[in-house]
């Protein structure tokens, strides 16, 4: 792993980097990597249709690397001999990917000097795969971070060369944790090439116990099941956000949950007569606020009384955390479905 090695000298030469990246998790390690080192060649996928119409649309690694004035390769696989030649003839010292999204055979690992490192994020070996920043978030970990492993033939196996990690808090999305953990990744790569370059790196393999794989996300995950604990239910929308959103279906209809950042915080104009502690405790994260009928408050759990002295009559819940709630009753899934999306007889507003 990383040693401290002390301020990052300028005198050492920029090293020949190729990078292989696609989506938005790979741009600001791009960024980072150009202002220390020459970027001699950006890999990334073809251009893909999207949006209405389904024109081609190219990846972000490719727009930024458009910009900056970088060789662009787009190949469909690396098992062809054109593009091993091509790659060989870039004579690179390290090849730094990040979610590229493709599998690189041997040869390609074997290719740069000091061959082919990787930009993970998770604290590996948790969560190896496609998927783990919302594997993270839907299992309520702790904790998660990004880890810098040397590549090898196997999926995400390869021995790691530094790891930084951070904490998963109540209310971070799949979306805030990605962004939080790219900017974390791009910070790291560049101190340990750097402390590489000074001997301050030592390779250690992964560990054989606690290993999870982080399967890709299948959209039907995202589909609420209003059986399951409030606690389960809100991590469920915050790993699907942004994509491909928690939904359930309301007399037929599909309804999408956390849009527009609304999972991140209550539900705007909560009633400033709730008290904060009920606030914290009663509301679960993510979860909207609504009117169910005139004097109650449905927290997508517990609908809540509101007495004419606006203050709420204090019981003790029956969640398993054992917390103190403010509660008039236990809402079937029925109502607890329609208070979460907003939706109540009546047509009452929400909150």
């Amino acid at each position: 792993m990383v040693q401290d090695t002390g301020v990052l000298s300028t005198d050492l030469p920029p090293l020949r980097l190729g990078f292989a990246g696609t989506p938005e998790f790979a741009v600001p390690a791009l960024e980072a990597l150009s202002k220390a080192h020459r970027i001699c060649a950006v890999f990334t996928q073809p251009d893909r249709p999207s949006g209405r119409g389904q024109p081609l649309q190219a990846s972000p690694v490719k727009n930024l690397a458009a910009s900056r004035g970088f060789r662009v390769y787009q190949p469909a696989t690396f098992k062809s001999q054109d593009v091993l030649d091509d790659l060989r003839s870039l004579e690179l010292d390290v090849l730094v990917v990040v979610a590229y999204g493709l599998i690189l055979p041997p040869a390609v690992l074997q290719s740069p000097r000091q061959g082919c490192i990787n930009i993970h994020a998770s604290l590996l070996p948790r969560w190896r795969g496609a998927a783990p920043i919302q594997r993270a978030v839907l299992a309520g970990d702790a904790k998660t971070g990004v880890t810098i492993m040397r590549m090898e033939a196997g999926l995400d196996t390869g021995p790691m060369l530094a790891a930084r990690e951070v904490e998963i808090g109540a209310n971070d999305t799949a979306k805030t944790l990605h962004d939080r953990l790219a900017r974390l990744g791009a910070e790291l790569i560049v101190e340990t090439l750097h402390a590489q370059r000074l001997g301050g790196v030592r390779e250690v393999p992964q560990p054989s116990d606690g290993v999870t794989y982080a399967e890709k996300i299948n959209k039907a995950e995202a589909l609420i099941d209003w059986q399951q604990d409030a606690v389960l239910i809100s991590r469920r929308v915050r790993a699907f956000n942004p994509w491909p959103i928690a939904e359930t279906r309301l007399t037929g209809r599909s309804c999408a949950s956390g849009r527009r950042g609304r999972s991140t915080r209550p539900a705007r104009g909560l009633p400033k007569r709730v008290p904060a502690r009920c606030r914290e405790r009663c509301w679960p994260p993510r979860t909207r606020v609504s009117t169910l009928r005139a004097g109650a408050v449905c927290c997508g759990f517990f609908a809540c009384s509101l007495p004419a002295a606006d203050r709420f009559s204090r019981r003790s819940s029956s969640r398993d955390s054992g917390s103190t709630a403010c509660v008039s009753r236990r809402l079937d899934p029925h109502d607890r479905q329609r208070a979460f999306f907003g939706r109540t007889r009546g047509g009452a507003n929400s909150a």
